[in-house]
């Protein structure tokens, strides 16, 4: 191979380490990425984050709130984990807490729809699903799953929806 092949291949070998394979589901203005509940399941879709809460959710936390917590596809619910890394099944005592913040938006919520956080979550590559509710809409909860892996969570409160993928260990 001659000098100019070399460069050619040289560069394209650093062209591709340079390359991203995906964004986050994060919306703009999010805080940056540092963990990655895809890279740690091969696939799972949402990100856990760990910078600081966004201003429409850290009412209640002093300072400069650095906790984990998951954004909804939509960005109009935030789940902070309390509880992570999520499990199965907890040795310590400790639970699978987490709170449901939601965005505040202009438009009032439908009175006709129940004052409750109604989750549908799938595991991925299954058919097995699981409902769960936080009764008077976001808020604080304890969310286990049956078994462990990634779960997508189809989320309903006052005529809204969002989705996010949380990870749960086996233990």
């Amino acid at each position: 191979m001659g000098s100019w092949g070399r460069l050619l291949l040289g560069s394209v070998v650093l062209l591709a380490g340079c390359t991203t394979t995906g964004r986050s589901a994060a919306p703009v203005g999010a805080p940056a990425i540092t963990a990655s509940a895809s890279a740690a399941t091969g696939g799972c879709g949402s990100r856990v984050e760990t910078g600081s809460l966004p201003n429409w959710a850290d009412a209640g936390f002093s300072g400069d709130a650095r906790i984990p917590h998951v954004f909804g596809v939509k960005g109009d619910i935030v789940a902070v984990l309390f509880g992570y890394p999520l499990a199965q099944a907890r040795d310590d005592g400790s639970s699978n807490k987490i709170l449901w913040v939601p965005r505040r938006t202009t438009t009032s919520s439908d009175p006709t729809s129940p004052a409750t956080l109604a989750i549908t979550a799938t595991l991925d590559g299954t058919d097995t699903r699981v409902t769960r509710e936080v009764t008077g809409g976001p808020g604080p909860s304890i969310i286990d799953m049956p078994q462990g892996g990634c779960w997508h969570l189809e989320l309903r409160w006052s005529g809204r929806t969002d989705a996010m993928d949380l990870v749960y260990a086996d233990k």
